[in-house]
C-alpha cells in the first residue's frame, strides 16, 4: 500500500500500474488526479486502525509517500507498520538547501513563520497550502497571496487573495506571479523536490526574503529518494538489508 497525496506518490503509482497495489490518501482535494492503481480515500482511525487495515487486507509492504509535512500520518505509519509487522519505506524528497544569493530565515514551525513577518505591512506570498492559515490572522496588517488547489470556502485572513491553480509551476510563471502581485516576502515549507521549487528560485532572482519552515522531526524509518529506489526495495528478496 502507498500512502499518497503527492506528485511523488502519483509517480510511484504509475510505476506500479498492473501490480497488486493500492494508493491511499486523505481526500482533502476536491478533484484529485486520476491514478494508475486502485485508490482508497479517507482516514484509518489512528495507528491501531491503520495496523488493522494492513493486516486485514493482507498488505506485505507499506510505502509512505505523503508530504514531508504530513508528520502525524508519517508517525502513524511507523507505529502501525511495526504493529502489523509490515516492512515500511518512506519516499522522501531531498530538502532544499540554501544557495548563493538566497535570503532565507529558517524557522521551526508555522508559528515561528508568522512571528518572523515584519511589523510593517508587507505583501506576503503564503505558500503553505490551505491548512494553518489561521496562524497568520494575528498579523492582519499584511496582504496575503495564496495559491491553492481548490477554491477556498472563506479565508481566515482579512486581506487575502487566492489563486486556484495546480502545479508544478515554472520559473517564468512564478517570476511573473511575484512581480504582478508586488510580493515582498515569501513564506514556504521546505517541501523539497523540483515540483514546487520555482518560487524559491524566483525569490533568489528577485532578491526577496524567504521565511523557510523546516521539516518536522520524524522517527527513524528507511528512506528512499526516488521511485526507482522504492521499486528496488519492493522487489528485494531480503528486506532486512
Amino acid at each position: 500500500m502507498v500512502l499518497g497525496g503527492t506528485t511523488d506518490a502519483s509517480a510511484l503509482a504509475r510505476a506500479l500500474e498492473g501490480q497488486d497495489a493500492v494508493l491511499s490518501y486523505a481526500g482533502r482535494v476536491a478533484a484529485p488526479r486520476a491514478q494508475a492503481i486502485p485508490v482508497r480515500v479517507g482516514g484509518f482511525g489512528g495507528v491501531d486502525g491503520l495496523a488493522r487495515y494492513l493486516k486485514a487486507e493482507g498488505f506485505t509492504r507499506l510505502v509512505d509517500a505523503t508530504h514531508p509535512f504530513a508528520a502525524q500520518m508519517s508517525r502513524n505509519a511507523v507505529e502501525a507498520a511495526a504493529l502489523a509487522r509490515v516492512p515500511l519505506i518512506a519516499l522522501e524528497r531531498e530538502p532544499w538547501v540554501e544557495a548563493a544569493g538566497d535570503n532565507w530565515l529558517r524557522v521551526a514551525d508555522i508559528e515561528g513563520a508568522a512571528a518572523a513577518l515584519p511589523e510593517a505591512p508587507a505583501r506576503v506570498f503564503l505558500a503553505i497550502g490551505r491548512m494553518h492559515l489561521d496562524q497568520f490572522a494575528g498579523a492582519p496588517q499584511h496582504h496575503y497571496l495564496l495559491r491553492l488547489v481548490d477554491q477556498p470556502d472563506g479565508l481566515p485572513l482579512p486581506d487575502a487573495h487566492a489563486i486556484v491553480a495546480r502545479g508544478p509551476f515554472g520559473l517564468a510563471e512564478d517570476l511573473a506571479l511575484l512581480r504582478d502581485h508586488r510580493i515582498t516576502h515569501i513564506v514556504a515549507k521546505n517541501a523539497g523536490g523540483d515540483g514546487a521549487r520555482a518560487k524559491i528560485d524566483a525569490a533568489r532572482e528577485l532578491g526577496l526574503p524567504v521565511i523557510m519552515i523546516d521539516r518536522p522531526a520524524l522517527p527513524y524509518r528507511r528512506i528512499a529518494r526516488s521511485v526507482e529506489e522504492v521499486l528496488a526495495w519492493l522487489h528485494a528478496t531480503d528486506l532486512g538489508v
